[in-house]
């Protein structure tokens, strides 16, 4: 097993207000931190993810806390084997929840309004920034999976299917649209020719006498 840099973070945030404990956990979620324990976390080392714990710190010292922010140049295999299983049902738990959202919310979704026959360009739309939103959801996954976890190829099969339903979805919108404008366009063509006729049956007001 190839031997990686990490950097552990152990730190201690005031109790009160909770807020600042939250903010400071929610921000090291973000950046894909690995908790080993309560207030312990471990990311891998690279300038990037340094930048970020190093913002991280300055608020917990902001906040009134303390920390310490140590480097790790090599462990033994059996524990860097935990910290990466680690890393990667880390991961998986993410590619799930995005494998879950895009087969019963995203196809439920399309299949409501497939039943509804709501083909409307209004709803298609609010469907395609769903999608954008899965597929942004999936950026950000895959940018802290460092070990390349397996769920990564099936979330991404899931969001191509997603892609197939609402291309699918869309061409019953154009067609829906297409059918009702060539339907409007004799009642159009109808009240443009019948127009002149009403201003000929108009009767002529009379001239006044001067």
């Amino acid at each position: 097993m190839a031997s990686h840099l990490y950097t552990l973070l152990i730190y201690q945030v005031p109790s009160q207000p909770s807020a600042a404990r939250v903010g400071v956990w929610r921000e090291l979620k973000r950046t894909g931190a690995l908790y080993l324990q309560q207030s312990v976390c471990i990311l891998p080392q690279t300038e990037a993810l340094l930048a970020t714990l190093h913002k991280t710190c300055e608020r917990i010292t902001e906040l009134g806390g303390n920390y310490h922010l140590l480097p790790i140049h090599s462990l033994p295999e059996e524990e860097e084997g935990k910290i990466i299983d680690g890393f990667l049902a880390q991961s998986n738990l993410q590619y799930d929840e995005i494998i879950e959202n895009c087969r019963v919310n995203f196809t439920k979704e399309i299949e409501f309004e497939t039943f509804r026959q709501n083909f409307t360009y209004a709803e298609a739309e609010e469907i395609r920034q769903e999608l954008d939103k899965i597929r942004r959801w999936y950026d950000r996954v895959v940018e802290r999976d460092w070990f390349g976890a397996v769920g990564r190829d099936e979330a991404l099969r899931c969001i191509e299917n997603c892609e197939r339903l609402l291309e699918a979805f869309e061409e019953k919108v154009f067609l829906k649209q297409e059918e009702d404008e060539t339907h409007d366009a004799p009642l159009m063509e109808g009240k443009r020719r019948l127009h002149p006729r009403r201003l000929e049956r108009r009767p002529t007001p009379p001239i006044s006498e001067q």
